[in-house]
């Protein structure tokens, strides 16, 4: 197993404790990025500080305890995986059914390499946004897009004239 997947063994029953889901698991270059957030039919709930603050504090001693992690010597960060998360597995892609997304492909792929619009479709091999369908070997980097609401009305300046 990796250290990535060792973590991932030992967080995700931390954080289901907390209230929280693991969401991803980077591991590199001396950081050991863990992203909590809540689970899919609490997604309108967003992860706070304090929750944060918890889960830290937890996983930090358990990590401690386990030395799963070779050296022993690593930056933790545990956070929330943001307004615009990056998609990297076929579970993130299947959460996300129905969210804007913005897809920049692989360079061997045929056609735009950058795709944006609604995520249609995901299942294990792929995914079918705006239209179009790609493999998952074929997606070079992926996240969601924050729609921040509805633009401005047409014609609606910020300031009135007066007569």
């Amino acid at each position: 197993m990796s250290v990535t997947d060792d973590v991932r063994e030992l967080v995700t029953p931390l954080l289901a404790a907390l209230g929280l889901e693991l969401f991803d698991v980077e591991f590199g270059g001396g950081r050991l990025v863990i992203l909590a957030d809540r689970p899919a039919n609490e997604r309108d709930e967003h992860v706070d500080l304090e929750a944060l603050t918890a889960a830290t504090r937890r996983i930090s001693a358990e990590l401690d305890r386990a030395d799963i992690v070779p050296g022993g010597r690593y930056f933790l960060e545990v956070s929330s995986p943001g307004l615009e998360r990056r998609l990297r597995t076929p579970d993130h892609f299947k959460r996300f059914v129905g969210a804007q997304l913005k897809v920049k492909t692989a360079a061997a792929v045929d056609g735009e390499r950058r795709v944006t619009g609604t995520l249609e479709a995901a299942d294990d091999e792929g995914i079918t946004v705006a239209g179009r369908r790609l493999a998952y070997p074929e997606i070079e980097r992926a996240h969601t897009v924050f729609e921040w609401g509805p633009p401005p009305k047409p014609g609606r300046g910020t300031h009135k004239e007066h007569a």
